[in-house]
C-alpha cells in the first residue's frame, strides 16, 4: 500500500509539472510566436532575409514606402524617399535593427496564434502599418542634408506624432552596394545607425540650457548678475575659451552669445552635485523609448572632475554626450511646461482583415523640469531667437531654440546643432538637427530645421 501510494503522489506531481509546462509553452505561444515564426534560422519562411513581410509600411498621408510583389520586398519608387526612409523603414536582412520591418516583423509577416503565417485560404497576408512621420518632411530633411553626415528629427510634442526621423550616411534600399557589407574603406561606416535614435554625440553648446535650468532653480538673482567675458578665463591654470571677448553680459545675453567664459564660471559656482541632479532631471543617463525600441542616453558625468574640467562639462564638452532624441523630447518637455508627451510612431496596424489591431496615441511622459523653470527657459530661448539668430528663420512660429557647435577634436570639424521648439498654438512642433563636421550651427543645422519647421507648417 505505501508503495502504492508513493507511486501516485509521483505520478500527481508529474502530471501537475507536464500541465504547469504545457500552460507556460501556451503562454509563450501566444505572447512570441510571432516573433518565433519569422526568426532568421526560418529560411524556408524568410528566405534569405530575417523579414517575411506581406504587409505594407506607409506613411501618414498613405504614401506606400514598402510592399512585397512577387515575393520581393519593394520601395517607393523615389529614391530620394527611400534614403530617407531607410532607417525607419529598415532592411529585410535585420541590418538595421531599429527600423520597423524588424521590430514589427510578426505584424508584416501577418501571423496570428490560430493559423499562424497563413490565412483560411493558404496564402500568405500581411498587416498594413500606417506610420505617423511624413515622408515629404523626411525627404526634405535627407535633401537639406546632401552629403553631410547628421540627423534630424521633429515631432508634434502636443500630441506626440513623430512627423520627421532622418539619419545620414545611408543607402538605396532598392538597390544596395554590393560592397554594403564587405567594403573595408570605412565609407559605409555607421550606415546601418539611425543617428536620431542610437547615436550619442558631443553636443557643445546646447547643454548651456540644462546648466541655465540649474542656475534658474540655484541662483536667485540670476536676472541682475553680470559676468564679464575678455574672450577667455583661466580656471586651475587651464584656459577656457570664448569665440571672441563679449565685455559684461547679462544672464540671458550670456545664454543668447553661448558664452563659454559666463558658463563654465556658473556651472563651477553650482557645483558637480547640483549640475549632476540637474542633468539627471532633464533626462540625461537615461534611456527614452520609441514604441519600445531604446535609444542611446545621453551622457553627464563628472565623478572625479576637476574644477576646469566641471567648467567645460557646463559648456557642453568634457565628456558630455547628447542623444538626438532626448534632445527632441526634452524640447516637448520645455514647450509643455516642463513635462513631455511620448512620441510615437505607429499610427496604425490594420490585419489582413482590415481590422485595426493598433492605434497610437498621446501618452504623458514623466515631468523633466518644473513649470516655472520652464518657462523661464522659454523665455531665454525665445530671446535667442529674437535677438541673435533672427525671426526670418521661422516665420510667425515664435520659436524657442539653442545653437551648439561642439568640438570633437583635432583635424574635424565641429558637430552643429539646433534644438528647439515652437511655443505657437498652430505649429506645435520641437525639433532637434544636428550636423557631423560643420563650422557654423545656423548655416547647417539652423537651415535644415528652418527649411523643416516651415514645411510642416504648411502641412498643418
Amino acid at each position: 500500500m505505501r508503495t502504492t501510494g508513493t507511486r501516485s503522489f509521483i505520478l500527481y506531481i508529474l502530471g501537475i509539472g507536464f500541465l504547469a509546462g504545457l500552460c507556460f509553452f501556451l503562454y509563450s505561444l501566444f505572447v512570441n510566436g510571432g516573433d518565433w515564426a519569422v526568426q532568421p534560422f526560418n529560411k524556408h519562411i524568410s528566405g534569405e532575409g530575417s523579414v517575411a513581410a506581406e504587409g505594407r509600411i506607409l506613411d501618414r498621408n498613405g504614401i506606400v514606402l514598402a510592399k512585397s510583389e512577387n515575393g520581393k520586398r519593394v520601395y517607393n519608387e523615389d529614391e530620394s524617399v527611400r534614403r530617407a526612409m531607410l532607417h525607419t523603414v529598415g532592411d529585410t536582412v535585420g541590418y538595421i535593427s531599429t527600423g520597423v520591418q524588424y521590430n514589427f516583423r510578426s505584424e508584416l509577416s501577418g501571423y496570428n496564434p490560430i493559423t499562424g503565417l497563413v490565412t483560411p485560404t493558404g496564402k500568405a497576408a500581411g498587416s498594413d502599418i500606417r506610420l505617423t512621420l511624413d515622408s515629404s518632411l523626411c525627404k526634405l530633411a535627407r535633401q537639406q542634408l546632401g552629403s553631410r553626415n547628421g540627423a534630424a528629427a521633429l515631432y508634434n510634442y502636443r500630441t506626440g506624432e513623430l512627423l520627421c526621423m532622418v539619419s545620414t550616411p545611408d543607402y538605396d534600399p532598392e538597390n544596395p552596394p554590393k560592397d554594403l557589407t564587405t567594403d573595408t574603406t570605412g565609407k559605409y561606416s555607421g550606415v546601418f545607425v539611425n543617428k536620431v535614435l542610437s547615436s550619442s554625440l558631443t553636443p557643445g553648446s546646447i547643454f548651456k540650457l540644462v546648466t541655465s535650468a540649474a542656475a534658474i532653480e540655484q541662483i536667485s538673482d540670476l536676472d541682475e548678475r553680470t559676468w564679464n567675458c575678455n574672450g577667455s578665463v583661466t580656471i586651475n591654470g587651464n584656459q577656457i575659451t570664448d569665440v571672441r571677448a563679449y565685455g559684461k553680459l547679462s544672464f540671458k545675453n550670456a545664454l543668447a552669445k553661448s558664452s563659454n567664459v559666463a558658463f563654465s564660471q556658473i556651472a563651477i559656482e553650482l557645483g558637480a552635485n547640483t549640475m549632476t541632479s540637474m542633468a539627471n532631471q532633464m533626462g540625461f543617463n537615461h534611456s527614452f523609448s520609441l514604441e519600445g525600441i531604446s535609444a542611446a542616453k545621453s551622457i553627464y558625468n563628472v565623478n572625479g572632475a576637476q574644477p576646469q574640467e566641471l567648467g567645460w562639462s557646463g559648456v557642453g564638452q568634457f565628456t558630455d554626450l547628447a542623444n538626438p532624441y532626448h534632445m527632441m523630447i526634452l524640447m516637448g518637455a520645455v514647450a509643455n511646461g516642463g513635462t513631455y508627451i511620448q512620441p510615437y510612431l505607429i499610427q496604425s496596424i490594420n490585419n489582413p482583415l482590415g481590422i485595426r489591431t493598433k492605434t497610437g496615441a498621446a501618452q504623458e511622459g514623466e515631468p523633466l523640469l518644473n513649470p516655472t523653470t520652464a518657462e523661464k527657459l522659454t523665455a531665454y530661448m525665445r530671446y535667442n531667437v529674437t535677438a541673435q539668430y533672427g525671426d526670418s528663420l521661422f516665420p510667425g512660429m515664435q520659436v524657442c531654440a539653442k545653437t551648439g557647435t561642439a568640438e570633437v577634436g583635432k583635424n574635424r570639424k565641429p558637430n552643429c546643432w539646433l534644438v528647439g521648439f515652437s511655443s505657437s498654438e498652430s505649429t506645435p512642433f520641437a525639433f532637434a538637427v544636428v550636423v557631423e563636421n560643420e563650422s557654423s550651427s545656423i548655416a547647417s543645422a539652423g537651415r535644415i530645421a528652418s527649411a523643416l519647421m516651415k514645411a510642416a507648417q504648411k502641412a498643418a
